[in-house]
């Protein structure tokens, strides 16, 4: 079983809006504090109202009354902040692009295995751009080297572009399965 407290927890704006995911841990925290509320069937819920809500058949932690229902949802009152809407350039964001794909031969090795190649090499001007970035093995990124991939007798699958992904997307990707109950707000933003 895994650690209840490391449970995956949809946070919420004012507005509703997904923000992004937390943990059990940090989502009890928010509550405790009072800086959120627990969001279950279209109800809010402070600590001491979420407390008295009986566990049934979800995850709970053991505390000395019990025991207390993890939340699927918190909800920020005061927290106004929107997502942001660009993707940042980052390795692990090329290689979600990419499909932890080799860009050039197709195959998909264990992320240790992958590299980031410059399409045109930074010798050559190329910037570290999501246009000239692309994901590859090792073995294409050294037959490639500091040449233009037709200069190498290589093709990319794919032309490289800048990422579309909604907040929404990037919360599905990090959070992997998500709760069914997280479906109304990841459908609407």
């Amino acid at each position: 079983m895994p650690d209840v407290l490391s449970l995956p927890v949809l946070v919420l704006n004012r507005f509703y809006e997904p923000v992004q995911v937390t943990t059990a841990r940090r989502a009890f925290v928010l509550l405790y504090g009072g800086t959120a509320r627990a969001l279950e069937d279209g109800e809010l819920y402070d600590f001491e109202a979420w407390r008295r809500r009986p566990p049934e058949q979800h995850p709970a932690v053991p505390i000395v009354s019990g025991a207390i229902k993890v939340p699927r949802i918190v909800h920020l009152g005061r927290y106004d902040k929107r997502p942001r809407s660009a993707v940042r350039l980052s390795r692990r964001n090329v290689m979600l692009r990419d499909g932890h794909q080799c860009q050039y031969c197709g195959k998909r090795p264990p992320t240790r295995d992958l590299n980031l190649d410059h399409v045109v090499p930074r010798s050559r001007g190329g910037g570290d751009t999501w246009e000239n970035l692309v994901t590859s093995c090792k073995s294409c990124n050294l037959k490639k080297g500091a040449r233009l991939p037709d200069d190498a007798g290589m093709r990319l699958l794919r032309e490289p572009a800048r990422p579309r992904w909604t907040c929404v997307a990037r919360i599905m990707l990090g959070a992997g399965a998500t709760d069914p109950e997280w479906a109304p707000f990841l459908e609407s933003a």
